[in-house]
């Protein structure tokens, strides 16, 4: 199966920017991908996605805020995260649809 890692994650202030990058081992081309995030006490939820042709959808909390993209020479997916505010604290996590075993998902702290 497919095995992914994400990265770039960190601790930064209201209104700072970070870009996260999901890697994967095998071939992640065909699959439709999404950026997910499960902040402490709630459940996990998608807040991103892209397909295989580079159609994207973002959910309307993080709309005009993030943005998913994905390099298919490198195969990875990134989320652009801008304006980010305390609610956008989670753990984020990307996955394949259908889904893959999760991994460890990168933590973003947004905390003055």
């Amino acid at each position: 199966q497919v095995q992914l890692v994400e990265s770039g994650g960190g601790l930064v202030p209201p209104g700072g920017s970070l870009r996260l990058s999901c890697a994967a081992s095998g071939d992640i081309g065909d699959y439709t991908m999404g950026w997910y995030r499960q902040a402490p006490g709630k459940q996990r939820e998608l807040v991103a996605a892209i397909s295989s042709g580079e159609s994207d959808v973002v959910v309307d909390s993080v709309k005009g805020r993030f943005t998913i993209s994905r390099d298919h020479t490198r195969n990875t997916v990134d989320l652009q995260m801008n304006s980010l505010t305390p609610e956008d604290t989670a753990t984020y996590y990307c996955n394949t649809f259908p889904e893959s075993p999760w991994g460890q998902g990168t933590q973003v702290t947004v905390s003055s």
